[in-house]
Parts: structure tokens; sequence; C-alpha cells
């Protein structure tokens, strides 16, 4: 039976309508990974080089006025002092020079940032038609030799965690809101496992501090499952686009996990700041390769995040309950009326409706994850 004119002009008001969550996410994602990305460029990129005499002020001098900004030079007094600051990541490369020059970075902190001063400095000794020894005073583990490889765990736990708020959102959107949050919370612990097994035994991304890498796997995951359950009572099957544009195009992209904030542009440099990508990122960098050196700070911006997912829950509890309340109660018969079965009209299922309407929007949530 052919579909008559109302039917098919319904069915393509629906697609037309559905179609605008991929084409947003495909103008978010183009504007998030092409502006973060597409460019690298070094700013205010900190490094040092060593020598106290008016040699190495000459140089320093030259080198940050021909970066024309894109390098802070300074001076430090000898090669302990640099391989301090290397690893307490104030700076990002430390040439030493002389006849033999040698360079010192700290892949560990980031290795395109490192190789982004191997290429200064390779320039420069070459100059002195010397050739360049490097030395890498925080080296990655074996088994992440790019350094990446932290990110990429990011992405697994992101995905875990956003793809399980359209689930417990969606599908089980009847449930209580305690029911929900503890699915969050039990979610977020099973995908921070997952997480650890990859870090650890799996593919040895981390040598040592397995544990810590797991605690901050879990408050990571945990921040956003609350954050995304909590969206959900007020965004409902805007809640995957929503959930996208926080934690995987403004996330992934201010991460630090493939560029450092000094190598890009200063909008995703500025979210570095307390984003809980990078919190993440930075987290597990200072805890595995800088001897927990600023790691309280990172580990607060992941609990700010699980606090602000925590605060979301509680919203939406209250929206949740004031809307219970605001439904009408059925109206009561006048009292002596007595209702005739044979004459009243047979009614539907009460909540039939809403249930229908709630099972639709759940299954187009789950579409929707599904396709991301």
């Amino acid at each position: 039976m052919t579909a008559g004119p109302n039917t098919t002009t319904g069915a393509l008001r629906h697609v037309l309508g559905h179609l605008l969550t991929p084409l947003l996410m495909c103008l978010g994602m183009g504007l998030a990974y092409l502006g973060a990305f597409h460019a690298p460029q070094p700013h205010d990129l900190r490094v040092d080089v060593v020598g106290s005499g008016p040699s190495a002020q000459v140089l320093a001098q030259s080198l940050h006025d021909k970066g024309a900004g894109a390098l802070d030079v300074r001076t430090v007094a000898d090669r302990a002092t640099a391989v301090t600051g290397l690893r307490q990541q104030d700076s990002f490369g430390a040439y030493i020079p002389g006849p033999h020059p040698e360079l010192l970075v700290a892949s560990a902190s980031s290795d395109t940032s490192a190789m982004a001063v191997e290429k200064v400095f390779t320039k420069v000794a070459a100059g002195q038609d010397a050739p360049l020894k490097v030395t890498d005073v925080a080296p990655v583990a074996s088994g992440d030799p790019t350094g990446q490889g932290v990110f990429f765990l990011l992405v697994a736990l992101s995905i875990g965690a956003y793809a399980s708020v359209a689930v417990i959102g969606g599908a089980g959107a009847v449930l209580p809101l305690k029911i929900r949050a503890a699915l969050a919370a039990v979610t977020s612990l099973v995908v921070s496992l997952i997480g650890t097994l990859f870090a650890g035994p799996v593919f040895h991304l981390v040598d040592h501090g397995l544990g810590g890498v797991w605690a901050m796997s879990w408050l990571y995951a945990a921040g956003i499952l609350f954050v995304g359950v909590g969206l959900h009572t007020f965004l409902r099957r805007w809640t995957t686009l929503g959930v996208m544009v926080l934690f995987v195009m403004l996330n992934f992209t201010s991460s630090g996990g493939i560029y450092r904030p000094e190598l890009q542009p200063g909008f995703f440099a500025s979210l570095h700041a307390f984003w809980n990508g990078a919190g993440f990122i930075e987290g597990v960098r200072s805890h595995v390769y800088f001897d927990g050196h600023a790691l309280g700070g990172h580990v607060l911006v992941l609990v700010l995040w699980l606090l602000a997912g925590v605060v979301l829950l509680a919203l939406a509890g209250l929206a949740e309950a004031r809307r219970r309340n605001a439904v009408p109660a059925p109206a009561a018969r006048p009292e002596g009326h007595a209702e005739n079965p044979a004459a009243a009209p047979e009614k539907a299922p009460a909540g039939t409706s809403a249930q229908d309407r709630d099972a639709a929007e759940a299954e187009e949530e789950m579409e929707e994850a599904v396709a991301v």
C-alpha cells in the first residue's frame, strides 16, 4: 500500500528534524579539531639557555627576539637548574652552548613540544657548525614511545562514559534518579577498570603508578557520567549532542594530549587550565613521570568536575520532583453519579501516550549514541 502524502510529509519532517543533530556534530567537530590542531605554532614556549656569561645572555636575547613571541627564552646558571626546570615542567627545553652543544628535553611532558624545541636548537647548533646532542631527562614508558598513548586512553574512557549516559538517561529514564545515579557510579567504576587494564597489563602505557592512574580514571569517568545523567533531565534527546560538545569537542582538543597549550590557539590553551581532560592527562603525566609535581591541582580539577556532576544530579532531582507534583490529579466524579460502563467510551490505559513518547525518545537517543 502506497503511503499517503500526509504520511510522507510527516516522515520527511521527522528525518529532517533528526538530521540537525549529526549536522551540528559535523560543524562542531570540524571547528573544534581543525581549530585546535590544524596549524600548531609555538607561542611563549619556555626554553632555557644554560650559562651566566655575556655569550649566554646574548644568545637568549637573540632567540627571544627572532622568535617574535614564539619562544620565552631565559638563562639559568647551570645544568642541574635546567634539569629541575624540565622536571617541574617550568620549561620545555634547555640548551647548553659550547664546542659540543647539548639540548635537554622532557618528552614525557609533551613529545610534540620537545620536537618543536629540538627543531629550533638544531638550527642554532648548525649555525655553530656543531652537531647537537639531545638528552631526554624524562623519557616516556617503553609501551608509549610517542607519549600520546595516555591521550588515546582518555578517548577510550570518554567514549565508555558518555555513551553510557545515553543508555542510563534514555533507556533508564523511567527509573528513579537515585537508581540512575547508582548505575552511573557503578558504570564509571567498570570504565575505569577497563582503562586501567589498557594502561597497564594490556598495552603497558605506564610502567608504574597504576593505582593512581586507576583513581584518576574513576574520577574522570564518574565526572562525565554524573554530569551527563544530570543534564539528561533538562536536555532529553539533546543530551548526546551536549555531552559531545563538553567531553569531545572541547575536551579532547584542550587536553594537551596531542599538543600542549603552548602550541595551540588561545581559546583551547585557556580551557587547558580547568577542563577535565586536561586534568586527567596532566595528572597522569605528573604522577607517572614527574614525581607527583603539581599533582594536587590536576586532581582538584577532576574532583571539581565530579562535584559539578553531583550538583547537577541534585538539581535534576528537584526538577523531576517538581514535574511530578505539577501533574494534575484525575478529576473526581460528582457524588452519587453512577457511570454507565456500556455508555462510556473505552479509556486508553493511563500514561500510555507518555510511555510511548519516552520510549520513542529513548530509542532515538540510543540510535544517536550508536552513530556517534
